[in-house]
């Protein structure tokens, strides 16, 4: 099993000791109810040179808004731990909210322009609390290479900003997205559809597709791409929160035209359930 820690002060012992001898340090910054799409960020971590990894579990209550999920966010502790054994992870970390946000926590880390838009015009509050924790995980661990999925892009984007700007020692990567065998991207919140929904959702990624592969045939408004992608999800979705094409690299809005460094992003309800997906137009969605 791996060697679990509670405090940031033994997570840096874990990390420092690692470093000593000579070892790289790959963190894997999670809320739990761990999938194989976390894995994926486990298994990215050593092919970019980590001998050792860490998986945080932390469900943030700073990037919950009073009316999301954060009482009902799945907890799967023993799971996440066999799970975390089963592919080799060195060390858990699992600290307690008092152990991150202590009495009298008053810091936050806050990046400006790409988060204003997309998630950050529909959860105000949330990327403040995903940089402060990204910040405090990235200084409890010291040096290493973070893996990130790309399923929350522009949460990627964000951090390698915040690295960027903050200079920290941190090597940054955005993982491919992790896709069930019918596309469906993998998520913790996917736990929350009952058969019916779980069977709509995977117009989301029908949605993308069409979208794309307009893309592939040199299709450019965005106006057309975003149509193509609304179709299927508003007929199978609840609501949709956005569905946008964004410049793929700051995530500036493109109105007219999508060009060759675009991406499509999508937040869409069903149920009680906020999914989100995106995807670089013109690559190829590989699933399974």
């Amino acid at each position: 099993m791996p060697t679990l820690v509670h405090t940031p002060r033994e997570l840096r012992a874990a990390c420092d000791a690692f470093r000593a001898r000579g070892e790289r340090v790959g963190l894997v910054p999670t809320m739990g109810a761990l999938h194989e799409g976390h894995m994926s960020l486990v298994a990215a971590a050593r092919n970019a040179g980590a001998q050792r990894v860490a998986v945080s579990i932390f469900v943030n209550p700073l990037q919950f808004a009073p009316t999301e999920d954060l009482a009902k966010y799945p907890r799967t502790l023993p799971e996440d731990l066999a799970r975390c054994d089963a592919h080799r992870v060195d060390v858990v970390y699992v600290p307690s909210a008092l152990d991150m946000y202590p009495p009298g926590f008053q810091t936050h880390v806050e990046v400006e322009q790409v988060t204003r838009v997309l998630e950050g015009a529909t959860r105000p509050a949330h990327f403040r609390g995903v940089t402060t924790v990204v910040a405090k995980l990235f200084n409890a661990a010291g040096p290493c290479v973070a893996a990130f999925g790309q399923k929350d892009y522009q949460q990627w984007r964000t951090i390698e900003r915040m690295v960027r700007d903050l200079d920290m020692p941190v090597n940054v990567l955005g993982c491919a997205i992790a896709r069930e065998p019918d596309g469906l991207a993998m998520s913790s919140r996917n736990r929350y559809l009952n058969p019916d929904e779980r069977a709509r959702a995977v117009a989301i990624y029908a949605g993308i597709s069409a979208a794309n592969e307009a893309f592939g045939r040199g299709e450019r408004a965005v106006g057309t791409l975003t149509t193509l992608a609304s179709r299927p999800i508003a007929a199978a979705f609840d609501s949709i929160d956005y569905v946008a094409i964004a410049d793929a690299a700051d995530l500036t809005d493109r109105q007219v035209e999508a060009g060759e460094q675009a991406v499509m992003l999508v937040a869409a309800r069903i149920g009680k359930t906020r999914l989100i997906d995106n995807a670089r137009l013109g690559e190829r969605l590989v699933i399974g």
